[in-house]
C-alpha cells in the first residue's frame, strides 16, 4: 500500500503540496459556535442506541460547514454525550469557508465528522480540493483545527498543483479590485460632503430667477 503523509508542516509549505494557502490558516472556528440544521425527507431512530438516521436529500449545515449525502447517521461519540456524524452518498459531500473566504470542500463515498475533535475522514473516491488544487486517494483524514492531513491509496495518491503564476495573478486581481472599490466608496463619500459645483450652481440660478419673477 503506498501512503503519503503530510503533518506538522508549515502553511508555506502545504501550499506547495496544494492543501492551504498561508492566509487560510485558521479555520472559521466560529462555525463551531453556530446550531447545527438538519433537512432531509425522512427520518428515524433508535432510541435505545441513541442513533438518529436522516435519509434522501439530506443537508447539514452549521454556520458555513454543509455537509450533503444521501444517508446521514447521528450517534454519541462512546462514553460521551458528543454526537459523531456518518454521511454517505454517491458522493457525499463536505466544505467549509475559511477565515479569509476561500472554500475547502471534501467529497467521497463515505465521510466521518466528528465535532468534538474536528477531525473529517472521507473514504472512497475521496477528494479534498481548494482553489484548484486537489489531492485524491482511497482515504484521507483532515484535521480542520491543526491543518494536518493524511492521505492513502492502494494504488497512488493524487496531487493536483494550481500553477503558481496563475494563483499570483489571481490574488493581484482581487488586491486591485479591493482597490478600486475603495477608491470608489471614498468618491461617493467626498462627492456627498462637498457637493456637486454644478448643481450648486444650477440651484443658484433657480433661486435668481425666482427673485427675479418676485420684484416683476
Amino acid at each position: 500500500m503506498y501512503k503519503q503523509y503530510l503533518k506538522n508542516m508549515t502553511p508555506k509549505l502545504l501550499l506547495g503540496l496544494a492543501l492551504l494557502s498561508s492566509s487560510s490558516v485558521f479555520a472559521a472556528l466560529a462555525d463551531f459556535e453556530q446550531e447545527i440544521k438538519i433537512v432531509a425527507k425522512k427520518q428515524s431512530s433508535d432510541l435505545k442506541n441513541k442513533v438518529a438516521s436522516y435519509l434522501e436529500d439530506v443537508k447539514i449545515t452549521q454556520g458555513s460547514i454543509s455537509i450533503e449525502a444521501d444517508l446521514v447517521q447521528v450517534a454519541n461519540e462512546a462514553g460521551s454525550e458528543r454526537k459523531f456524524y456518518l454521511a454517505k452518498g454517491s458522493p457525499a459531500k463536505f466544505s467549509q469557508i475559511l477565515d479569509d473566504g476561500q472554500k475547502i470542500e471534501l467529497q467521497a463515498n463515505e465521510i466521518s465528522y466528528s465535532p468534538s475533535t474536528n477531525t473529517i475522514i472521507i473514504k472512497g473516491n475521496a477528494s479534498i480540493s481548494q482553489e484548484g488544487s486537489m489531492v485524491t486517494g482511497d482515504i484521507i483524514t483532515y484535521n480542520i483545527s491543526t491543518e494536518q492531513l493524511t492521505a492513502e491509496s492502494t494504488g497512488s495518491v493524487t496531487t493536483i498543483l494550481k500553477p503558481e503564476a496563475q494563483a499570483e495573478t489571481q490574488a493581484e486581481k482581487e488586491a486591485e479590485d479591493k482597490q478600486q472599490a475603495t477608491e470608489q466608496a471614498s468618491d461617493v463619500i467626498e462627492s456627498k460632503l462637498i457637493g456637486d459645483p454644478s448643481e450648486e450652481k444650477a440651484d443658484i440660478e433657480k433661486k435668481v430667477t425666482a427673485i427675479e419673477k418676485e420684484q416683476e
